[in-house]
């Protein structure tokens, strides 16, 4: 029984460790509406829970309609205060061109959750949901 029990408990941990490196990392930034016309949907309105995908992610417009979680997890430059509020999920409805200063372009709205806007770039995770 006491067996069984740790190889349980080894197959949980390691679920665990494989979960969270899933996530990939980079950078997050923000834009400011108008938010339409967009490169993936034209003038079709997608409210504010939205970012641009930069070359990191934007595959050829694959990404375009993909849901990603983003979380913030630091500032990009050292000595300043922690930004980080949390985490949101957004849909890719747009392209943010070469030069893009951050891996994920949020809407303004999105950035607001999940870090201070005066930030504006911090360090983040995210992941396709």
């Amino acid at each position: 029984m006491a067996a069984t029990m740790r190889v349980l408990m080894m197959i949980v941990m390691v679920a665990s460790v494989v979960s969270v490196s899933y996530a990939a990392t980079g950078t997050a930034t923000f834009y400011t509406p108008p938010y339409v016309p967009s490169s993936c949907f034209g003038f079709q309105d997608n409210g504010v829970m939205i970012a641009a995908a930069s070359d990191a992610i934007w595959d050829n417009r694959a990404a375009c309609g993909r849901n990603y979680r983003v979380t913030c997890t630091g500032p990009t430059n050292q000595g300043v205060p922690q930004p980080c509020r949390g985490s949101v999920e957004v849909k890719i409805v747009d392209y943010c061109p070469p030069g893009c200063a951050g891996t994920i372009d949020l809407s303004q709205e999105a950035f607001a959750i999940i870090a201070d806007p005066n930030a504006g770039k911090v360090n983040i995770e995210f992941d396709q949901v």
